[in-house]
């Protein structure tokens, strides 16, 4: 969630957004034996100063606010766009925080030299293509080949997983395959007639990433999460798919004297977190034995007979910022002072339109707190929750979801939203090339930020019904429109299925996560994953919540752990099984672990889970 806002690091934290929710059943997953084409294919080298996990950067320049420079502001190399692309997916999902424990407790920051491979792919019927790229380490062992197989958190482009399956794939030598699954930020902006190319750069003509439908006739900024006409989240899995059989091809390439590489003789592993984690979920659907194991973290999952979580945002866009007022203690940022004065003048909103009950502030916020506590959130999630309230994500997420259930074109949606390039005064207005230059490398893939702004179309009137965007928003999940009709038909389209039976898969999730609600997603998945014969550990991590990023505020850390240590050791353990059937997968696991506050984290604070062996149980 990459958003230039008053507090720099909350840029970080927009890509991991809210995405699978679903009320009805899916269709069921297609199987998916044809080998796709892939298109504008690229290799490039990667040693030295410019190699795989960190593109030389290292930890002190990830650290750093200020991004790698572009030589031409305006027109960037490609590998300029690629360091600073991996500069911000690295600060978007990680704690890289100085005792935060990056590269010393957990994970590795170490350099990979290798190769990049990338291309277009493309979903059977998809109008658009999404990127996938795979990195492969000169360690890679063909006698003892791996790949490990990612798709980005949340909308983020296509590098969004790499402190994810790249910091655990490349130091186990295995290839490191991602896809940004038909979203990303490859934004085009409709008055420039402007996209980005295969590379990341900017360009008016070739082979671009994304053209959206009726591109001449536009105004705004599109980007293809939402204005593809695609509803990419109906195939998280087929993209995942898509980029495992990409790595293989890919080593084809690289290795020829070992071709060819196969699903059968090649160990694979799925992983993401988020939206990333829901694709996991999705691809473990679909019939084949294309994956060894499945790791997915806080999965942006939802199951058919529960209410979707488009539900849940919609109400919380319209809720939590008066139900905060009553929650004691909130994490810092958003800043107190500066969002209570906003979250009171909600509440008044909604008692005129007699959305809660109260006679002041205080008992208003009650209401408010109780609706949401009664649709499934807890107390805790909906602490956690203050940071996508102080920064009005969840109006951002509604509008780009329910743009791509619909399969609403820029300037189409329903509720008078589009996005807009932002002037100088911060207004809407035409785009300069400086800033159109790092929405590739630094676009969360679902606006507001980096020089774009999402608009409000009902804004005139908005003295008579201020609350008319969001009530719109919300009838859109559960009202009985034409367009309500219409987004509920690819809500139900994202809806989960049982995975096939035999792959390991350990799920991981933050009990106080408040952007994906554990008790929404997970908690709903995976009893009725193992009632049809999954198989399935489940770790609940309490004191854990969405973004291990913002860890680096010390009114997070004093509250909150890390998720990305579990990953890595749901990854180990899994590993260690493949290697070893006598060492046991993991098993379910409630996990309580340690905030660190200003100190150095230490692992025994993490509880992580056991090995076990099977001869020990």
């Amino acid at each position: 969630m990459n958003i230039h806002r008053p507090v720099t690091l909350l840029c970080a934290t927009l890509p991991l957004l809210v995405g699978s929710i679903a009320s009805a059943h899916a269709a069921p997953p297609r199987a998916t034996t044809a080998v796709p084409v892939f298109e504008q294919w690229r290799e490039t080298l990667h040693r030295g100063n410019d190699e795989l996990l960190t593109a030389g950067l290292g930890i002190d320049a990830l650290r750093s606010t200020t991004a790698p420079a572009f030589s031409n502001p305006a027109q960037p190399t490609a590998e300029e766009a690629r360091r600073r692309a991996i500069w911000s997916s690295w600060r978007g999902i990680a704690d890289l925080s100085p005792g935060g424990g990056f590269g010393d407790v957990y994970g590795s920051l170490q350099a990979v030299p290798g190769r990049e491979f990338s291309a277009y792919a493309r979903i059977d019927g998809a109008r658009q293509p999404h990127r996938v790229l795979v990195q492969v380490p000169d360690t890679f062992d063909a006698s003892r080949r791996c790949l490990v197989v990612a798709a980005s958190s949340g909308s983020r482009g296509i590098y969004g997983a790499i402190a994810v399956a790249g910091s655990w794939g490349l130091a186990h030598g295995c290839a490191v395959a991602y896809t940004d699954k038909g979203a990303g930020s490859d934004y085009y902006d409709l008055d420039a007639q402007t996209g980005f190319q295969a590379d990341g750069t900017p360009a008016s003509q070739g082979a671009l990433a994304f053209i959206p439908a009726g591109a001449a006739t536009r105004q705004g900024i599109a980007f293809k999460h939402a204005h593809s006409g695609d509803n990419p989240e109906a195939d998280w899995g087929r993209h995942l798919l898509q980029a495992l059989q990409f790595g293989l091809q890919s080593l084809d390439r690289a290795y020829p004297e070992s071709a060819p590489f196969t699903a059968a003789n090649t160990r694979t592993l799925g992983v993401g977190v988020s939206n990333g984690g829901g694709a996991v979920l999705r691809a473990a659907e679909i019939d084949g034995d294309w994956f060894d194991a499945m790791v997915a973290g806080e999965p942006n999952v939802s199951v058919a007979g529960a209410p979707p979580l488009y539900d849940f945002v919609t109400q919380a866009a319209l809720l939590m910022p008066c139900a905060l007022l009553a929650e004691d203690d909130l994490p810092q940022p958003p800043m107190s002072a500066q969002a209570v004065p906003v979250w009171t003048q909600r509440c008044a909103m909604l008692k005129s339109a007699g959305l809660v009950q109260g006679d002041d502030a205080t008992a208003q916020a009650r209401s408010a707190r109780q609706q949401l506590l009664d649709a499934g959130l807890s107390a805790d999630a909906l602490r956690a929750g203050a940071l996508s309230t102080g920064f009005d994500l969840w109006r951002a997420i509604a509008v780009t979801y329910s743009s791509a259930y619909g399969r609403y074109g820029a300037g189409e949606h329903p509720c008078a939203y589009s996005f807009s390039a932002a002037g100088a005064d911060g207004r809407p207005g035409a785009a300069t090339a400086e800033a159109r230059a790092t929405w590739w490398s630094e676009g969360s893939g679902i606006p507001p930020g980096n020089g774009v702004v999402l608009v409000d179309g009902n804004a005139t009137g908005a003295e008579a019904d201020p609350l008319h965007g969001l009530n719109c928003l919300r009838a859109l999940g559960n009202g009985d429109s034409a367009d309500a009709r219409r987004v509920r038909a690819g809500i139900a389209a994202a809806t989960a299925e049982a995975p096939r039976r035999g792959v390991p898969i350990v799920v991981i999730h933050g009990i106080d996560d408040g952007l994906v609600p554990i008790s929404m997603t997970s908690d709903r998945y995976v009893p009725r994953a193992r009632k049809a014969g999954a198989q399935i550990a489940y770790w609940r991590v309490n004191n854990a919540q969405h973004f291990d990023s913002l860890l680096a505020f010390p009114d997070y850390r004093k509250r909150y752990v890390p998720l990305l240590p579990y990953m890595f050791a749901a990854l180990d353990q899994v590993w260690g099984h493949l290697e070893d059937p006598a060492h046991a997968l993991p098993t379910d696991a409630l996990i309580q672990p340690n905030p660190r506050a200003e100190a150095p984290l230490l692992r025994e604070q993490l509880s992580i889970p056991a090995v076990t062996t099977l001869s020990n149980r």
